[in-house]
């Protein structure tokens, strides 16, 4: 038995409630972290998200992140993630640029072991892999849950762990960790112990706002600022800022009559944003989308015109490795894609 998605729904007819004007509409955008899948709560494929693409800011590019889709269900158990990257790329062959890279699964436990299964997802990916994800975030609170299948506690602080990470590194390829606050000294352990392997934070570091936490409790901000800290002051390390949606961050706009405007959602995430900007600085930070996983609490334009609400005192080169530029670099994305005139006709 499959275990509930611990998801807020994507309600179409609720988020139509909201049509905003676009802001900045020449900005070009790398949307540098989103999911495909085909699930029972609802099927998020390459057409819906080049809908949400196509609704008026300037996505240039995309990134797709590993979240169990086309696994094959054949064959040795560390290889069947493979067949992840050879569904997207099939759904995806008609759309260009989504997505124009993807991070992967290889799991890290088997230490050294997992070169073949990294080589493969290479092969397979025909040098649009990019990088490795594996299911990292875990608490002692049942509450505090962001995966439907939860890892047991302490993978990141595993020996094997640290010899599979080094396997990235050895590969030019990137890893993404997605941990609670309550694990970024793990995290900061990692990166300290491999400096030569880009270590991509995502959504913000995991500030927590359910189970023992609350979104607006200030000891529990200072905490994940503290900790947050600590790995910023590593110089491989880098932040994505975003994931506000995900339940375990503690928002609940989903409850409400109507879905929120970018104005409130530029407010109730600005402290959040600014520490992060503080902490890593525009070369070191990007912002994501997290779609469809957030289109539970708010819609695509809606979420980019809070980024730009968001960033709108930058100069207009911290804009641009905000919205693209120290993403692209991060993951070795043609630059040229955002610098190129495209001669839109957005609205």
């Amino acid at each position: 038995m499959k275990a509930a998605s611990p998801h807020f729904k994507v309600r179409d007819a609720w988020l139509k409630l909201v049509r905003e004007e676009v802001i900045d509409a020449e900005q070009p955008i790398f949307d540098c972290h989103h999911h495909l899948w085909d699930r029972p709560e609802g099927l998020y494929g390459a057409d819906e998200l080049a809908a949400d693409v196509g609704d008026g800011h300037d996505v240039r590019a995309s990134l797709y992140v590993q979240c169990r889709t086309g696994y094959v269900a054949h064959g040795p158990e560390e290889m069947r993630p493979v067949g992840e990257v050879e569904t997207i790329l099939d759904w995806s062959k008609d759309q260009p640029h989504l997505p124009v890279g993807l991070v992967a699964f290889a799991d890290l436990q088997l230490g050294a072991a997992v070169r073949p299964v990294l080589k493969a997802l290479k092969a397979a990916g025909k040098g649009r892999v990019l990088g490795v994800r594996n299911t990292t975030a875990w608490h002692a609170d049942p509450a505090v849950r962001s995966n439907p299948n939860p890892p047991p506690d302490g993978l990141l602080r595993t020996d094997a762990f640290l010899a599979g990470a080094r396997e990235v590194a050895k590969e030019g390829l990137c890893l993404d960790v997605w941990a609670y606050q309550s694990q970024l000294a793990e995290v900061a352990h990692l990166a300290r112990a491999l400096p030569e392997l880009t270590i991509i934070v995502d959504h913000c570091g995991g500030p927590l706002g359910v189970g023992p936490y609350r979104i607006d409790d200030k000891t529990s901000f200072v905490a994940w600022r503290s900790a947050l800290a600590e790995v910023a002051a590593l110089p491989n390390t880098r932040i994505k800022i975003g994931g506000f949606g995900l339940t375990v961050i503690g928002y609940r706009y989903a409850d409400e009559e109507r879905p929120p405007q970018s104005e409130r959602l530029a407010a109730d995430w600005r402290p959040h944003v600014e520490d992060c900007l503080a902490l890593f600085g525009s070369e070191r930070a990007m912002f994501e989308s997290n779609f469809p996983v957030d289109k539970g609490q708010f819609g695509y334009r809606t979420l980019w015109n809070a980024f730009k609400r968001l960033s709108d005192d930058l100069d207009s080169k911290a804009r641009d490795d905000l919205f693209w530029r120290t993403a692209a670099r991060c993951y070795g994305i043609d630059e040229r894609i955002f610098t190129t005139h495209t001669g839109r006709n957005l609205s």
